[in-house]
Order: structure tokens, then C-alpha cells, then sequence
């Protein structure tokens, strides 16, 4: 932010785009002249087709509340019945994805990250992130310096961080995840209408980093979050192609992983593929987001889809093996990679938490290498040695497992269906778990910070959004605790949203959970259901 000693930069306007944030120097080599047309021509292009897709969702919703469930699509069969397509080759720097660290874009994480070892950073401009104008345009900057190698970060306390080398062939492949279709970004207008938040994200790093990573021998990648259709995937294809366009870049150079976190995305995994099929780098498979969805997709068709207390919702259920099975035989089936899911423990000072905590992620990332996913998430650099050396010992010299085709996997709309064979009870120690979860993590994310250490685990938005939407759930479903026979009502959300707040405030820390507080029971208790969290969330950030 600019204060009276400093001129704020100008821009380069192109006409019909308006940028309505303060500005501080520097922004503008991020805010370009070609980076604020390339923003002005996906919009244009693509908004009305956006705004289409959104719709489309709430008309799934409606008709899952019915009575009619989500199953593979008739009018795609012949994309999946069709053997002989593949996506794109394996490009440079995504051969190997044995370990993938994640993380905000922030100047510190960037360094951190880039040091971590792992195969391949998922640099975060999504659930780690928050929408904050500051980091908008932060994380391209940052990004764009450690491809460089020029980054440089020094603590308040004098600790100073660099990269361990400027050599990117022995540094992490930078894969950006850019902000979902729902959101927008409200500082920059064409035309008078705000822009696509992830389009934004798109278009501020291509410009700044797609030239830099094709010199370093590698080139502009990126993760797909939150779709809910293949036209949705087709949408992100036709700006990839836009873009390449518009900057001179081969088409094909854009790769894109995709996460397949929603429920709807999980019966379109191959036409999710095939419409990206020319930048397609594979699918990941969530958890959180994953059964975030379930919830929201299925939250008025009653008890069969309400499911236990969300630590006990295991990747072992039986949707959830479904789930990950299905997408390692589509990924491998079409030669792409296969990405699991996140390891969110940080290591702690305490001996017996870490042990206990080292063999669960073991254990999990055991039976992701075990069922032939190429590779991993992990939250902390700490994890990293952990999940290479599984994948290490599973793999061996070879870069993925993308020739085990898993032709024993046969999965059925039903399998992925079978939420009510969810093991697991509705306990009160769930609930307040949910809500104190979400209330620590909405009191940092209000301040800017998406990526929040909570009880030696690493929450983003994901964690936020599956606990207020459990809580939903329950009151909705006139849900019965099972360890204390009470039921799950407004009253009593209210009620232990107080006790938590008190336990909060006494264990210190000075954090302001007012607004938190507000939030969580605005979208929790709520009669009628909010999709996201973080759209109202917005609306309250600078």
C-alpha cells in the first residue's frame, strides 16, 4: 500500500480496463500493459461462458434434490468408450512427480519451498492463498524471481532466506494453482464488470513467468481446482489456447493437472481429460474439498449422504477407495499422471506426536505408491524425505508407474455413491472440533494468510469449508449425536460456539475471532445453504 512519501506507479491502461486497488512501486512490472490485455481478452472472450457454467451448477443441485443422482454421462460414453486417445506427452520438468510439496506464494514459503526437495511445488494462489489484493499481486512476482533465481526474503528477526541453488533443473518444478471459477477479482474491471479471479491469477503469471520457465528448460504449468463439468475444463483449455496465442508460445506448451475435488468432477474424470487433452498433465485426488462437495452437492437428500465426524472420514472408506482407484486407472488408462492427496501433519517439537504422526503418513502414502499413483502431497518440507522415500522404494529408477494400467479397478456409479457405508459416529467432540477448526483458521485467513498451522496440521480453505458445511449438515438432518444423544440444532452450534470462543481466548495467542466467529455462523446456521465460504469472505477483504 502506498503512505504520503510514496508516488503510487501508473499504469498502462488498455482501453475498458480499470484497476481499483492501491498500488505500491514495483506492481506495475506485474500489472503490465500486456498482462492487463491479456486479462481484457480472456474476459471477453470467456466471461458469459463463466457465468454459464456457474449457472449450470446450481442446476445440478436441484436436480440431485429431486431425487436424481449423479452418474457417468450418456452423452459423453463414446470419450470413454473411445480407446485410442491419449493426453499430451510428459513435458519437461513433470516426468517425475514423485513428491510434491504445496503452499502459499508468499516470499518466505517460495524460498522454503523451492529448497524442499520435493519433485514439484504446487505454488498456491488458491486454498492456501487468500484472494487479498497484496497477494494477487505478490505471488506472480515471487514466483517470477525464484524462476530467476534472484529471490531474496528477510525476516523481522534478521533471518535471511535464499535458494540453495539458481540451477532450476535441481529445483522443484513450479506448478501455480490459480483461484476456482466461482470467484472473481473485484480490482480489476473491463468494462465495467469484474473479472475471473483464476483467469486473473492465469494471466498475471503467464505473462510474468511463461517466457522465464521456457528458458530454464521448463514452462508454464498450472493445477485446475474446483471444476464441476468437462465444459468446465473445456473453458480452461480455450484460454490456455487464447493465451498461448496472444504471447507467441507453441500451443501445447500450458500443461494443467486437474484436481478432481468435487463430486460432480468424479463421474467426468476421462471428459475432464479429454477436454484438456492437448494440456493435460493428469489428475490429483483431494480429500477435504472432495467430501466438501458430497455435502453440498447431496445436502438435502437426507441421511444416506450425511456423513461422521470428518476426522473419521478415512481415504479407506469404501466412496473414497472408489474414488482414488477409479482415477489412477483413468489417469493411467489416457498416459497421464496420477497425483494423491495431501499429508498435512508439521512436525512438533513433541517425540510421541511426530512418531504417531510419521507412520500415519507413512502408512497413507504406502497405499497411494501400493495402488499406482506416480506421486504425492505433502504440506511441509519435513514430510518430504518421508514421501520420496516410499515412493523411492516403490518405484525404483523408473520416473512414474503410468504403464500400470490397474485393468483389475472396475467402479459403478453406486461405489462412488456408497456414502451411507461410511464408517464413523456424529459426536460432540466432532462438532466442536469442526467449529474450532474453523474458527482458528477464519480468524488468519480474515488477515490475509491462507495457510494455517492448527493442532501440528496445515489447514487452507478446504478444512473451513468441510467443517461449517458438516455443521450444516447435522443441524439440517436433524442429526443425533451419538455420544451424548443430543441433536444437532442452531441453539446448540450457538452454545458451543461460545465455549469455544472462551477456550480460545484463554489459551491466548491475540487473535481477533469476532469476525471469524460472525462468518463461521453466517454460512453454519444459515437456512439457506452458501456454496463457498470465501465469496461473502471477499466482500469483507481489502
Amino acid at each position: 500500500m502506498s503512505d504520503a512519501t510514496t508516488t503510487p506507479p501508473t499504469l498502462d491502461l488498455p482501453e475498458g480496463v480499470e484497476v481499483t486497488a492501491d498500488l505500491r512501486p514495483g506492481d506495475e512490472e506485474i500489472l503490465s500493459r500486456p498482462a492487463l490485455e491479456l486479462i481484457a481478452t480472456l474476459h471477453r472472450q470467456l466471461e458469459q461462458r463463466r457465468q454459464e457454467r456457474l449457472a449450470a451448477r446450481q442446476e445440478v443441485v436441484r436436480a440431485v434434490a429431486d431425487g436424481q443422482d449423479l452418474d457417468f454421462l450418456a452423452e459423453t460414453a463414446a470419450v470413454r468408450e473411445d480407446d485410442s486417445w491419449r493426453v499430451a506427452p510428459h513435458a519437461p520438468g513433470l516426468v517425475d512427480r514423485r513428491v510434491e510439496m504445496t503452499g502459499p506464494t508468499d516470499r518466505k514459503m517460495t524460498i522454503n519451498a523451492m529448497n524442499s526437495g520435493a519433485r514439484v511445488w504446487l505454488a498456491d494462489q488458491e486454498d492456501a492463498n487468500t484472494p487479498m489484493w497484496t497477494n494477487v499481486v505478490d505471488g506472480p512476482r515471487n514466483l517470477r524471481d525464484a524462476v530467476l533465481g534472484t529471490i531474496e526474503f528477510t525476516s523481522p528477526e534478521g533471518k535471511e532466506y535464499r535458494l540453495s541453488t539458481t540451477d532450476q533443473s535441481q529445483l522443484p518444478t513450479i506448478v501455480m494453482r490459480p483461484r476456482g471459477w466461482h470467484l472473481d477479482e473485484k480490482h480489476i474491471l473491463v468494462d465495467g464488470q469484474r473479472t475471473s479471479g483464476g483467469l486473473v491469477d492465469f494471466a498475471l503469471y503467464m505473462v510474468a513467468c511463461a517466457q522465464p520457465q521456457l528458458d530454464a528448460g521448463k514452462g508454464p504449468y498450472f493445477y485446475l481446482p474446483k471444476m464441476e463439468h468437462h465444459l468446465e475444463a473445456r473453458l480452461w483449455n480455450d484460454a490456455f489456447v487464447l493465451a498461448q496465442d496472444a504471447l507467441g508460445i507453441p500451443q501445447g506448451t500450458i500443461r494443467a493437472t486437474c484436481l478432481i475435488e468435487t463430486y460432480p468432477a468424479a463421474f467426468q474424470m476421462e471428459e475432464i481429460l479429454y477436454e484438456l487433452r492437448d494440456h493435460s498433465a493428469g489428475l490429483n485426488a483431494g480429500r477435504w474439498d472432495y467430501l466438501f462437495s458430497i455435502i453440498k452437492t447431496y445436502r438435502t437428500r437426507g441421511r444416506n449422504f450425511v456423513l461422521p465426524d470428518r476426522n473419521a472420514v478415512t481415504m479407506t472408506a469404501p466412496m473414497m477407495r472408489a474414488y482414488t482407484e477409479l482415477l489412477v486407472r483413468t489417469c493411467h488408462k489416457r498416459g497421464a499422471h496420477a497425483i494423491g492427496g495431501m499429508a498435512a501433519f508439521i512436525p512438533s517439537k513433541d517425540e510421541e506426536v511426530n512418531k504417531a504422526a510419521y507412520d500415519k503418513v507413512r502408512a497413507d502414502k504406502q497405499r497411494e505408491a501400493d495402488d499406482g499413483f506416480d506421486g504425492s502431497w505433502v504440506a511441509h518440507p519435513g514430510m518430504v524425505p518421508t514421501c520420496l522415500e516410499v515412493f523411492d522404494a516403490v518405484l525404483g529408477e523408473r520416473p512414474n508407474q503410468v504403464d500400470r494400467l490397474r485393468e483389475d479397478v472396475s467402479v459403478s456409479a453406486a461405489d462412488l455413491l456408497s456414502v451411507s457405508a461410511t464408517p464413523g459416529e456424529v459426536t460432540e467432540a466432532g462438532l466442536r472440533a469442526n467449529i474450532d477448526v474453523a474458527l482458528q483458521y477464519l480468524a488468519v485467513w480474515l488477515t490475509g494468510r491462507g495457510a494455517v498451522g492448527i493442532h501440528n496440521l496445515m489447514e487452507d480453505a478446504a478444512t473451513a469449508e468441510i467443517s461449517r458445511s458438516q455443521v450444516w449438515q447435522w443441524i439440517h438432518n436433524d442429526v443425533v449425536l451419538d455420544d451424548t444423544g443430543e441433536t444437532v440444532t442452531t441453539d446448540l452450534v450457538h452454545r458451543l460456539t461460545d465455549e469455544v470462543l472462551q477456550e480460545l481466548s484463554a489459551s491466548g495467542g491475540g487473535a481477533d475471532y469476532a469476525g471469524a466467529r460472525d462468518l463461521f455462523l453466517a454460512v453454519a446456521v444459515a437456512d439457506d445453504y452458501a456454496d463457498f465460504l470465501t465469496v461473502p469472505a471477499y466482500e469483507e477483504m481489502p
